[in-house]
């Protein structure tokens, strides 16, 4: 009784705001409303072999499985609420949408399960710059709901790249090539990974970062997941 009273009283001094339209909330472990729930359009590409984001990558990266929660248009709500966890702090919204994912994941790869999370690595100086890497609080959500570890360490960006928006597919290639190297850890031998990023659009970081792992681990076997998947 007296914790539904202080939650209450707490509920009316701080209201749990929608993170999406900012309308009050009933449960303060929902960051979004229904109405903008609603409006997150998934893909469903987590039980679907030979989705989007697979042929995205066939041929140009071997790995087991690859998903991607939402689709991503411009202007929508997804791309605001990306904005606010990549851009203006609000890791909370970051690590939430990873709870998603990862809940996605744990129902649909029974036989795909991994054994680490990987975060995409930024260049240390836009992610000192930023305070964090958006990628490793999706795999900190991620965590939460497989029970698996987030290896930080296991792959480094050595250059920095210009970002990939307005590129054509030739151009996303060529910017990122080179850029990624395998780090001298032995966490991930013989393991099965999953690399994570928040928005994949043609791949080509995908398929660079993780054919700069293959190459340098032994054993490792990769798959890939992200918050949203853009076509180009």
């Amino acid at each position: 009784m007296l914790k539904t009273v202080l939650d209450s009283v707490s509920h009316i001094l701080f209201p749990w705001l929608c993170n999406g339209c900012g309308s009050d909330l009933v449960n303060k472990h929902h960051l979004l409303c229904l109405q903008c729930t609603e409006h997150l359009h998934e893909t469903g590409f987590a039980s679907l072999p030979g989705n989007p984001v697979e042929k995205a990558l066939w041929g140009r990266l071997g790995f087991r499985a690859a998903m991607s929660q939402y689709y991503f248009s411009k202007n929508a709500l997804l791309q605001q609420l990306i904005h606010q966890f990549k851009y203006k702090g609000n890791r909370e919204l970051g690590i939430y949408f990873g709870k998603l994912m990862g809940a996605t994941i744990r129902s649909a790869w029974h036989d795909t399960m991994p054994d680490a999370l990987i975060p995409l690595p930024l260049f240390p100086d836009k992610e000192r710059k930023r305070g964090y890497n958006q990628a490793a609080l999706l795999c900190e959500g991620m965590a939460t709901i497989l029970n698996v570890p987030v290896v930080y360490d296991a792959v480094r960006r050595v250059r920095y790249t210009s970002t990939q928006t307005h590129k054509t597919r030739m151009e996303r290639w060529q910017n990122v090539e080179g850029v990624f190297v395998a780090s001298a850890n032995n966490t991930i031998k013989d393991k099965h990974i999953l690399l994570v990023d928040d928005v994949i659009t043609t791949g080509a970081t995908m398929e660079a970062c993780g054919n700069a792992i293959l190459e340098d681990v032994p054993g490792v076997k990769i798959s890939i997941a992200t918050l949203a998947y853009a076509a180009l």
